[in-house]
């Protein structure tokens, strides 16, 4: 397939931010936000639950925010491919109205996606790449 369009984002840097959201993506409602306890007393629930302060929203956030602008509209445009707004065929529409759309919200707007982890993945493997290509071994 030779009429692949280019990204500005490299794939390694999306399934970087696919493995992060995965992360984050697994998080629950906040079922006690004034919990004062410490985790063993409460199973260790509030781990698997979506505080304002977790390190993994936090770090997904800082790593969209680090992008330069090109390659945060290639992800937004990546999500929205993956979610089914279009095929491979139609990018070039995709990422023009991903580029009209783009603010300083971008991180917020991505993190807010329910499945982006999901997205991400299906719009890397219409690009020709999968994240296990970028798997680090353990």
């Amino acid at each position: 397939m030779n009429d692949i369009p280019e990204l500005t984002i490299s794939p390694e840097k999306v399934a970087v931010i696919l493995a992060k959201a995965r992360q984050f993506d697994v998080k629950d409602v906040v079922t006690d936000p004034d919990s004062g306890s410490n985790g063993s007393d409460d199973a260790m629930l509030s781990v698997l639950e979506d505080h304002a302060s977790d390190p993994s929203r936090t770090e997904l956030s800082a790593m969209i925010r680090g992008l330069n602008e090109d390659e945060q509209i290639d992800l937004v445009a990546l999500a929205w491919l993956g979610r089914g707004d279009g095929d491979i065929g139609d990018w070039q529409e995709i990422r023009r109205e991903a580029d009209r759309a783009h603010n300083r919200r971008t991180a917020q707007y991505l993190i807010g996606i329910p499945l982006l982890s999901d997205y991400l993945e299906e719009a890397l493997s219409q690009f020709g790449h999968s994240a296990e290509e970028f798997e680090q071994p353990l």
